[in-house]
């Protein structure tokens, strides 16, 4: 399991030292939601152009703990391009591996266990539900793109 440790804390670390989809959508119609946490500092702009309910792009910005910057940047690989159905699915597992998946694991309820290679580089937050107070930090980014999804509706 160290192996595969290391492997996520590099994912992570290279998410961090190189974000991807950094800057800002000025042209209408962009959405810009702003996220920030209280508890540490961190913060985040999402700017989102949808168009035909596809996620066309997605920039963003902000400053944080490696651990909300790198799920910044790894959240907005995964849900570049896709459907807003599919961007909205994957924010759900994405929750769900935040809070219920461990807990499931912990308890051996009947919560049905995330394919963690299904989730690809997302996978390596997982570590972070071991530390409940960085929780917060790796989903500061999806709240507020769901936010922003429902500025939509």
């Amino acid at each position: 399991m160290s192996n595969l440790e290391d492997l996520y804390r590099e994912v992570i670390l290279d998410h961090y030292r190189s974000p991807r989809n950094r800057g800002e959508l000025t042209s209408p119609p962009a959405i810009r939601v702003e996220g920030f946490n209280p508890l540490c500092g961190d913060e985040v702009v999402v700017y989102l152009e949808v168009r035909d309910g596809v996620l066309v792009d997605i920039k963003l910005t902000g400053h944080g703990c490696s651990i909300s910057q790198s799920s910044s940047s790894l959240m907005s690989s995964a849900v570049k391009g896709k459907s807003i159905e599919k961007v909205r699915e994957t924010i759900a597992t994405f929750k769900q591996l935040m809070t219920v998946h461990q807990a499931s694991l912990d308890e051996k309820s009947d919560v049905a266990p995330i394919d963690l290679r299904a989730l690809g580089e997302l996978a390596a937050l997982q570590g972070v539900v071991k530390f409940p107070v960085r929780i917060k930090c790796a989903m500061l980014a999806w709240n507020t793109l769901s936010q922003g999804l429902d500025e939509l509706a």
